[in-house]
């Protein structure tokens, strides 16, 4: 059975549904495929799932604001169901949880932000024998439910963000001796709580942002920490010759008591990935012991092109470098160009870098994924000082060979500068964001071979130069938000023109309630439309609906001038008795 046709629309849905021996016998994750079809399709309702009680292993719900008591009733009956995700469901409360008791396969459990779940529907879940992973981050949960969850032996992931855990309820977790996984970001854990976590000898990813400590014990099979937000004094290293050592460091707006003596106790050599944005550092000389990082973020932060070395310093292994937000320049640039070769994504967006910065960025060869945004770039040079000629500085780019993603959002690129783009053949994602864009531009880059994805907003493109437009093939999404000149009837006919293609526009949506309201009235009976027609007909307060078009949007720039200047501008002041009042001027 072909997933495609089976769930093409309502009436294919009921006629393979009549076929119950046959999805007994669907295997595993084609049932699983079948089911994930029909939820982005929007035709799945409750009874549906009947069918799939004895195939189904995974079902994913998330956000899904219909689901209830009576959906979880249905899901409960599934004999081999082993995850089952229903975060975001604001619909799913307490009763509705009774339907799981027992459920002796199921192994995951997301109930992230279902924020109508309690202590008490916990307790259903008690009887759950091989649980292996729980997600109750952001329920309604107290302290007390929190305790509950020592009754969970097998847990292996645990995930208790923004629940109030404190230090008290960690401590009557310690039976959970299987924990590799432990979330407890924004929760009421103190330094002594932390002593307790040494009580968990698989850990492995611990989560502690936005809590109260300060200090972290010895932990040793940690190879991720996050503590970002927090005060840092302290963080107690590991034996490395007898434990995998800690590889991953997020430390996102930490305030750090001492940034030297907190990375001295670390064995920097080891830590692949370093998030220390938007902290609060200001000497980076603990980043030279740090010759095996492969992921950087230091956006936010008070680097600069002086302080730029230490980064260069350890640059060999770089495959990930974000300087957004920061005071780095093009000569900061020119540091960094021969000491990263291996970098593959970098983020330059909020900088005041201009076109010079490229003949730097166009040395990086492995580069697939840059982004420009919010920057001084243009898209041309100039030969000299005193000369007026231009080059166009996008052809350096033609060097990064493998470069996928592109974001030059909210620079100062014109149509004069966008032709080189058009020569990245390996460019599958294009973000655009400029007044001076029109339909030149669009045209322009129709050439690209790969390109999937091609923002192109708040440009001023035409109905015409919509409609003359020709994506390529590959093309899935073209996001012209912001592009105020285009109207209604061309979007629609150019979406009708690609059906393939997702157009994002502010007045699709509007299109789109549109057919949905006609297909409504058309389904109405006729005797009650003729009625309601003739009732609107007589009706004293029936009034005709009144459109604006703003008829400047006929002229250019100097047709508009020359009628500013012309005689027809003082018509309205030398004839206004003859204006009607309405039109008068008080």
């Amino acid at each position: 059975m072909c997933i495609e046709s089976a769930s093409a629309d309502p009436d294919s849905v009921e006629r393979w549904r009549r076929q119950r021996r046959t999805l007994e016998r669907l295997p595993a994750h084609l049932a699983d495929g079948l089911l994930r079809s029909l939820r982005q399709r929007r035709l799945l309702f409750p009874s549906l799932l009947e069918v799939f009680q004895h195939c189904v292993e995974e079902v994913e719900l998330n956000g899904e604001n219909s689901v209830d008591a009576e959906w979880m009733a249905y899901l409960g009956a599934f004999r081999h169901l082993l995850r089952l995700s229903i975060a975001d469901c604001k619909g799913v409360n307490n009763s509705a949880l009774w339907a799981l008791t027992g459920m002796g396969c199921l192994k995951e459990l997301d109930l992230s932000r279902c924020s109508r779940i309690t202590d008490t529907g916990i307790k259903h879940l008690l009887s759950i024998p091989n649980l292996e992973k729980l997600f109750i981050s952001e329920t309604g949960l107290t302290t007390d439910g929190v305790m509950l969850v020592c009754s969970f032996k097998n847990l292996v992931v645990l995930d208790m963000g923004g629940l109030p855990v404190t230090d008290e309820a960690l401590c009557s977790l310690q039976a959970l001796t299987q924990l590799e996984h432990l979330d407890l970001w924004g929760s009421k854990i103190s330094d002594d709580g932390a002593v307790v976590l040494k009580m968990f000898p698989r850990l492995s990813f611990l989560n502690l942002a936005w809590t109260n400590v300060t200090k972290l014990p010895y932990l040793p099979s940690i190879t991720c920490l996050n503590m970002s937000n927090c005060v840092i004094h302290s963080i107690s290293p590991g034996d490395t010759s007898q434990h995998a050592p800690l590889s991953k460091l997020l430390v996102h707006g930490a305030t750090f008591v001492d940034v030297d003596e907190v990375f001295s106790n670390l064995e920097g050599s080891y830590i692949t990935f370093l998030d220390i944005s938007q902290s609060s550092i200001c000497s980076f000389l603990f980043l030279n012991n740090m010759k095996g990082l492969q992921h950087l973020d230091l956006s936010f932060c008070a680097i600069t092109d002086d302080l730029v070395e230490h980064v260069a310093f350890i640059g060999g292994n770089l495959k990930s470098l974000s300087l957004s937000n920061t005071k780095i320049t093009s000569l900061g640039l020119s540091v960094l160009a021969g000491c990263v070769i291996n970098l593959q994504t970098l983020s330059l967006s909020y900088t005041t870098i201009d076109d010079t910065a490229l003949s730097y960025i166009s040395m990086l060869h492995s580069l697939y994924a840059l982004d420009l945004s919010h920057t001084n770039i243009k898209g041309f040079t100039y030969r000299s000082r005193d000369s007026l000629d231009k080059i166009r500085s996008f052809s350096l780019l033609q060097n990064l060979i493998h470069l996928e993603s592109l974001n030059l959002e909210d620079t100062l690129v014109r149509d004069e500068a966008i032709q080189p783009l058009s020569l990245l053949q390996e460019l599958k994602s294009l973000h655009l964001k400029s007044d001076f864009l029109s339909d030149i531009a669009l045209h322009a880059l129709s050439t690209l071979p790969k390109l999937k994805f091609l923002g192109f907003r708040g440009a001023v493109l035409t109905d015409s130069g919509l409609l003359l437009y020709v994506p390529r093939s590959k093309l899935g999404t073209l996001d012209v938000r912001g592009c105020w000149l285009l109207t209604k009837n061309t979007l629609s006919s150019f979406c009708k023109m690609h059906p393939r293609l997702e157009v994002i526009h502010e007045q699709i949506q509007e299109l789109n309630a549109d057919q949905s309201h006609r297909s409504t009235t058309s389904s109405a009976s006729p005797l009650k439309f003729r009625q309601k027609k003739g009732k609107l007909l007589h009706s004293p307060n029936r009034y005709p609906v009144l459109t604006y078009v703003d008829e400047r949007i006929k002229y250019g720039r100097e047709e508009l001038l020359n009628l500013q200047l012309s005689q027809l501008a003082d018509l309205s002041l030398s004839r206004a008795d003859e204006l009607p009042e309405i039109l008068k001027r008080e």
